[in-house]
């Protein structure tokens, strides 16, 4: 891999600590602080992305890079770092917060121009694993590498995942949080992005009142990472915070459309590019449920479930905004904007959905369509990727067999006379489409996948990397790169009932 053109160019703009001290503490007034993987001593290669490898400008992959995979004896060009963030944890000012497990190389450009960092997580301590090891485990690895890039063929905005990799040694972990840790694989991820800027960045500058700094920040994010925002002076901050609400809104409409739900949308969990970033304890929803979480921390509140992300992500705006406050100065403005982001959010949901069912334009009356249409879901316990599946082949008659296949409970014959109900006005409304049948169904099946990355899946995936096997793992893989395609009948079904209450097939904590 070509890693000599790995560039520094964040600490070299802001204010930062030098010292290469991995000792956990506060470090007021920067931005990060150097400090080095820890270094393992006999890792192991499990899965190596040539293909982004190739598309970020590392090229290709020699076994004399497994060492640059895990942090190992990083060469001289390489000042690795962890950036220094704050944030609201479950509604609550946490104060700082930062890279605890993560650590980045830098940045590099390809031959068209595009950025990328390069992260290390799971690779060791830093100043902000708040008494943590910095380590990670493989489970949690595993997720976020096959994640991450189930949800890039998705067609939403994410972090992407280049290598994966065991350590060599056990980590241990409490995964329930019920007072029994146990030995696991430890393992480290590399992750890229264009950036992995968050919300919490210029929160932490804003509460420190390092206003230069801030200003420094965000005119640096722009330079970079917005070429939209082309104003001056004040307008320009006014531009930024329009541009960020309008990546944000878009990237939660994407995790709708594909039934995505994070877990944990704390703000420093919230990417300034409007990124998918941190997969944690999320899951992709198998029955519709708008009240779904798949974190056991987020109960009994399901503050982050499916049907909030939408409110959520603007009452993450909201704080970013007083955070930006001391540089745009206009209540209003922020105030507007933040009202305007609804009707967009909104607008951009209705639309979504439009595409999902066929329909060439929002109508009036498709709100309440779709109202009918989540309360149906929701009462028949349907799966949600399957129901646009089958939707796609249903008539208004002889349709029983295919929708009991992918309910979560017995449909006795009200329920069904409702469905029935349901596709009959359904067949009305695609009736007023100005498209053909057959362009109808296309946009179906651009908006609809075949495959999504479901919990059981990954679990069964984890097992059997464990055991030393990876025939699961390359099948997901070649499935989740093209999941508008059935590659793989299999699984195309329900999650099976053996996998309702196994920790980490519906539920999960945040331990990794």
């Amino acid at each position: 891999m070509n890693i000599k053109d790995i560039r520094q160019p964040f600490i070299k703009a802001f204010p930062g600590d030098f010292s290469e001290n991995p000792m956990q503490r506060v470090t007021p007034k920067v931005l990060f602080s150097t400090t080095y993987p820890a270094g393992f001593e006999n890792p192991q290669l499990i899965v190596f992305n040539e293909k982004l490898s190739e598309e970020i400008g590392l090229g290709t992959y020699e076994d004399t890079d497994l060492d640059f995979l895990v942090g190992n004896n990083l060469p001289a060009n390489i000042q690795s770092y962890a950036t220094a963030y704050a944030g609201h944890q479950f509604g609550n000012w946490a104060g700082q917060l930062g890279d605890g497990r993560a650590i980045l190389a830098g940045e590099i450009i390809n031959e068209s121009g595009q950025k990328n960092e390069i992260q290390w997580k799971g690779s060791g301590a830093t100043p902000y694993s708040r008494h943590a090891d910095g380590r990670a485990v493989l489970r949690s690895s595993v997720r976020e590498y096959l994640m991450s890039e189930a949800m890039y063929h998705l067609g939403v905005p994410t972090t992407r995942a280049l290598s994966l990799c065991f350590t060599g040694e056990d980590v241990i972990r409490d995964m329930m949080y019920d007072g029994n840790p146990q030995k696991e694989k430890g393992a480290v991820v590399i992750r890229t992005a264009e950036s992995f800027l968050r919300f919490g960045h210029f929160e932490l500058a804003s509460a420190q009142q390092e206003y230069k700094t801030l200003q420094d920040l965000v005119d640096f994010t722009i330079k970079n990472y917005f070429p939209e925002v082309t104003s001056l002076d004040t307008d320009k901050y006014k531009d930024f915070f329009k541009s960020v609400c309008t990546r944000t809104a878009d990237m939660i409409t994407e995790w709708l459309r594909v039934g995505f739900v994070h877990g944990v949308m704390n703000t420093d969990n919230m990417s300034i590019l409007g990124l998918t970033i941190d997969y944690g304890p999320y899951s992709m929803m198998d029955e519709y449920n708008l009240n779904f979480t798949p974190n056991t921390t987020d109960l009994p509140g399901r503050r982050y479930a499916f049907g909030k992300q939408g409110q959520i992500s603007q009452w993450n705006l909201w704080q970013l905004a007083n955070a930006l406050h001391p540089l745009i100065k206009d209540e209003k403005f922020l105030e507007d904007t933040l009202n305007n982001y609804g009707t967009y959010f909104w607008e951009a949901h209705d639309k979504m959905l439009c595409k999902k069912f066929g329909f060439d334009q929002l109508l009036e009356g498709d709100e309440e369509f779709f109202g009918n249409w989540q309360g149906l879901m929701q009462e028949l316990r349907l799966d949600h990727t399957l129901f646009f599946n089958v939707l796609e082949k249903l008539k208004v008659e002889n349709n029983n067999e295919l929708i009991k296949n992918i309910s979560y409970i017995h449909l006795h014959d009200d329920l069904l006379r409702k469905f029935e109900s349901f596709i009959t006005k359904y067949n009305e409304r695609l009736s007023k489409n100005t498209i053909t049948k057959e362009e109808s169904f296309k946009l179906m099946q651009k908006a609809n996948p075949k495959f999504i990355l479901r919990n059981y899946l990954l679990y069964q995936c984890i097992e059997e990397i464990n055991d030393g096997k990876t025939d699961l793992l390359k099948k997901l893989t070649h499935a989740l790169e093209n999941p508008y395609e059935e590659i793989y009948t299999e699984f195309s079904a329900r999650r099976p009932i053996d996998y309702d209450d196994i920790s980490g097939c519906s539920t999960l904590s945040c331990s990794s």
